[in-house]
């Protein structure tokens, strides 16, 4: 057996190892993602430029069209060489984790990097963080590959890589901290947090000491939410969680529409969202991008309900359009800014027929960003922590958690799956991508048992295992042990699985249902 798979079992060497590498992965990971945000910003700007330009005549419109096509043509090119580059990253990566999915780290970083840059050079309606997340991940596997890690450490290096890409993209080392435990790993172990911690931190030190510590967004509130308005927070919660299931089923009814037809090309695909950039770019150019204008805007009041309305329709049927045809680009930003449209319309309602104070508005756009967020990507702790960072407050703890578990509630009670989970279910009928294979490399998954799940007090000689993998740690409490048939299982007890490399799926999927379900499959 490997060493390093060896000194898994030796958990102090292995924290102070992990440590170390995740050190490696957010510095690396924040260089790259860094250069992905400087490239982004510059775009806009050419991309503002042209349209000023290409205003003067019809020559230079119908020139920016061709040029919009041709690099809808190259983007296709990517989008066929290297298919994982669709989209945000964020099912890709959770389909790694999980064992069906074995990408090409280095053709993914340089095809998403590339492919992102265009597609926000032209103005879609894409955001910046999944791309971040994939591109930071890749380099935790490229930093694997290349000091020849197992596939175990591995998995750790592509969650220390995700947290790396939020931190960086953010100036958000807490949210990527925990997007990267809560969504994307799925489970808390000490190595694992110690590494994450160091890898997002690092990762936010360099982006911050070469783009400055200014938040992504600015926000001037006038002070707490009172709590006479608390009842507009439970109603706005209601709303957002409404909002979020019906964002939900729009975008996967969008992307299944796109697929409908096997016989559209992916040059196809992408010609709809660029060509409908170009008209918007002399027309309604506000709703280009991924869409932080509108916030600025928002905020200071310069824009009307009925203007706030429009504006709403039509970031949102843009945004679900141009994600839906497969274009590299994140959903996160654009989703925050329609949950800010959202909150200024409502907010707006309230000043004129609630009797809210014009100086809470902006308390109430901040809480629609939180509560849009959790009601879609169902992570109410990241979305939490997330708006406290991006807006550089910290005074809003029971309004925002209030209006989060609130629109969490509302979208589980409609059955409204999370996006990132429904996003991977479609990217797993495609079988368009490598899967990993290589029959005797060893793997460690780790599983927390929840409340009331099957194997939640139960004897491990009661339950029926799938074949293929081998118990060989539990925690409980801190302290590690290897366990035997008589051994109770228990609520928070994380157990260890060992398995082979070609057999993970399987493994993870089955002891995914057995620590989380209350009931007993067939196996």
């Amino acid at each position: 057996m490997k060493k390093n798979f060896i000194n898994i079992l030796n958990i102090k060497q292995f924290k102070l190892i992990l440590l170390i590498e995740g050190l490696l992965v957010g510095i690396f990971g924040g260089l790259v993602i860094v250069g992905y945000r400087i490239c982004l910003t510059n775009g806009a700007m050419w991309l503002q430029q042209i349209l000023t330009y290409c205003k003067q005549s019809i020559i230079t419109i119908i020139l920016w069209f061709i040029a919009l096509i041709s690099i809808a043509y190259i983007v296709s090119k990517l989008l066929n060489k290297e298919p994982l580059i669709s989209g945000s990253g964020i099912p890709q990566l959770e389909g790694e984790l999980a064992g069906k999915i074995d990408a090409k780290w280095w053709r993914v970083l340089m095809n998403k990097f590339t492919g992102g840059f265009l597609t926000n050079f032209c103005g879609l309606a894409l955001g910046r963080e999944g791309p971040s997340i994939q591109l930071g991940a890749m380099v935790g596997k490229g930093i694997g590959k290349i000091l020849k890690r197992g596939k175990t450490e591995e998995r750790y290096l592509l969650t220390c890589g995700a947290s790396a890409g939020l931190a960086a993209a953010f100036h958000a080392p807490l949210a990527g901290v925990m997007f990267a435990l809560e969504e994307v790993h799925k489970h808390f172990s000490a190595p694992l947090l110690i590494s994450v911690m160091a890898s997002s931190v690092a990762s936010d030190y360099v982006m911050s000491n070469i783009l400055g510590m200014d938040p992504v967004f600015s926000f001037n509130l006038t002070g707490v939410l009172p709590q006479k308005y608390y009842w507009m927070v439970l109603v706005l919660g209601i709303i957002l969680g409404l909002a979020g299931a019906f964002y939900n089923k729009a975008l996967l009814y969008i992307q299944n529409l796109y697929n409908r037809n096997k016989q559209i090309s992916t040059f196809n695909k992408l010609l709809i969202p660029f060509i409908i950039s170009g008209i918007l770019g002399f027309t309604i150019p506000e709703l280009l991008g991924s869409g932080d204008n509108l916030v600025d805007l928002l905020t200071e009041g310069k824009l009307t309900t009925l203007m706030i309305t429009f504006l709403l329709a039509g970031k949102f049927i843009f945004a679900i359009t141009c994600f839906g045809s497969g274009a590299p680009g994140g959903i996160f930003f654009p989703l925050l800014v329609i949950g800010c449209l959202i909150g200024g319309l409502f907010s707006n309602y309230a000043t004129s027929n609630l009797n809210l104070e014009p100086a809470y508005i902006n308390n109430f756009i901040l809480l629609a960003m939180a509560g849009f967020f959790t009601a879609i990507v169902r992570a109410p702790v990241t979305g939490i922590i997330l708006i406290f960072e991006m807006t550089g407050s910290l005074n809003h703890l029971l309004s925002i958690t209030t209006v989060t578990i609130v629109s969490y509630v509302v979208a589980d009670l409609v059955k409204a799956k999370p996006i990132y989970e429904s996003l991977l279910e479609n990217l797993l009928k495609k079988r368009n991508f490598p899967t990993p294979k290589g029959v005797g490399e060893k793997v460690l998954l780790d599983f927390m048992i929840n409340t009331d799940s099957y194997l939640d007090n139960r004897l491990i000689k009661e339950v029926t295992w799938p074949t293929h993998c081998l118990i060989v740690s539990l925690r409980r409490d801190g302290q590690e042990f290897i366990p035997h048939g008589e051994t109770y299982l228990k609520a928070s007890d994380i157990i260890i699985i060992m398995c082979d490399k070609a057999n993970e799926s399987y493994v993870y999927d089955t002891i995914s249902t057995l620590t989380t379900k209350q009931y007993k499959h067939n196996y």
